[in-house]
């Protein structure tokens, strides 16, 4: 344990975080994500029994959004002819809203099947037990400032 780090944040997560630079992105998935197969070639961290909500605010304490693009959180889009309602998305705006300037501003969407591919290239996916549908999220690292 450590001061100042969330405690829902595993070793093995907090050494992916550190490894990350500038525009690497993490994944962090919900229950149905395919995260062994889309995640291949990424570090898979399991947090089973945790929810998205909790890992994205402990997330946000420690690393900073990209500011050098317009969207540096992503969500899975709602596949057309899908009547499927994410009130979920309205608490990651939230979240987010408490760590980055831009608010909801920061969040933007990438369709079903392309946020797959992009999973493909992430640093890293965090999988979870969050059984909210469309519940996937993907950050993009900014850059750490000295605050001194």
């Amino acid at each position: 344990m450590l001061n100042g780090v969330p405690h829902i944040l595993s070793p093995e997560l907090l050494k992916v975080l550190c490894e990350m630079g500038h525009s690497d992105r993490i994944v962090i998935a919900d229950g149905n994500f395919p995260a062994e197969s889309v995640g291949r070639e990424a570090k898979v961290v399991r947090m089973d029994g945790h929810g998205v909500p909790e890992i994205l605010d402990a997330i946000l304490e420690l690393m900073p959004l990209d500011a050098y693009v317009d969207h540096p959180v992503s969500l899975m889009e709602v596949m057309a002819g899908d009547d499927v309602k994410t009130p979920i998305w309205d608490t990651y705006k939230d979240i987010v809203r408490k760590h980055d300037a831009r608010g909801a501003e920061a969040v933007g969407t990438i369709e079903r099947f392309a946020f797959y591919e992009e999973a493909k290239e992430a640093y890293a996916i965090v999988t979870t037990s969050e059984m909210a549908v469309y519940a996937n999220v993907m950050l993009q690292k900014g850059v750490v400032k000295d605050e001194g």
